[in-house]
């Protein structure tokens, strides 16, 4: 499969902007323990800051076997980064059936402790598999330096899953001790908040300001029960379709969109 490509068609499509804020000082704007750090409001400029952001290019997993740079899968409307998952029939030199958009903090923007919520909505169809997460920015390899799911959404569900990978739980098969993943109810036709506390012995996942699953940092003579402490992690928001765990794709839903409002990054005070 091919790892990138380019539509030879030239479509006018609206531009991908993102807005993104720093602050290496304190910030006022505090929430329960919390100071604000960085935060991402996409479609407030009309500037792209490649500072912070990448399309994630086309890979041979399940989750990215149909990602693609072309821009129309790519908008912003009404203040959201809309990513999408379309049906291919606008990139002849691509031999895919689906392409969908997704981007990522690769080699730009890395997180180590604190908390990070994303808010977003997501739409229903049959086959789509929108997942928020994060993996290590430091070149360790997979499950070894560890996986983050924030938010995982099959189908059209009311649910969205929340897990932790490692080289304990994937390729020692350590799934409950500590139980090492969990569902939280979602509002499936609006607005949720997905979060994820990392802290130096445990990570705790959120969704709605409700924590659902504490995963922690245990004794156990076992191999890498807890690497989330050693490395910088980056973030990835992207649209998927297909796969073994989420079934078959209906066409017939196409296009899917999932909208992201903003992002937002938090230190303990």
């Amino acid at each position: 499969m091919k790892s990138t490509f380019l539509c030879i068609i030239s479509v006018t499509v609206a531009a991908l902007f993102f807005n993104c804020n720093t602050d290496d000082g304190p910030n006022t704007d505090k929430k329960g323990g919390w100071t604000l750090k960085w935060e991402e409001n996409f479609g407030q400029t009309n500037q792209f800051d490649s500072k912070y952001w990448s399309k994630i290019p086309r890979g041979k997993s399940p989750w990215n076997k149909y990602m693609t740079d072309y821009d129309g899968c790519y908008s912003m409307a009404e203040g959201n980064l809309v990513l999408k998952g379309l049906i291919n029939t606008t990139c002849p030199n691509d031999t895919a059936p689906y392409i969908t958009g997704g981007v990522y903090t690769k080699g730009k923007f890395s997180i180590r402790e604190g908390k990070i919520t994303i808010r977003a909505k997501l739409q229903n169809a049959k086959g789509a598999w929108p997942a928020i997460w994060m993996l290590p920015d430091d070149g360790a390899k997979w499950p070894d330096g560890g996986e983050i799911d924030i938010m995982e959404r099959l189908n059209s569900d009311s649910k969205a899953y929340q897990t932790t990978h490692s080289y304990y739980t994937e390729t020692l098969k350590q799934y409950n001790n500590p139980k090492h993943g969990s569902t939280g109810p979602i509002n499936p036709e609006g607005y949720n908040e997905y979060s994820v506390i990392i802290d130096k012995d445990s990570l705790t996942y959120l969704i709605n300001d409700k924590v659902i699953i504490v995963y922690p940092r245990i004794k156990t003579d076992k191999q890498g029960q807890f690497p989330f402490s050693e490395h910088p992690y980056y973030l990835l928001i992207d649209m998927q379709l297909g796969g073994d765990w989420v079934g078959p794709i209906d066409p017939k839903d196409l296009p899917v969109e999932m909208k992201v409002d903003w992002v937002k990054y938090y230190l303990r005070n």
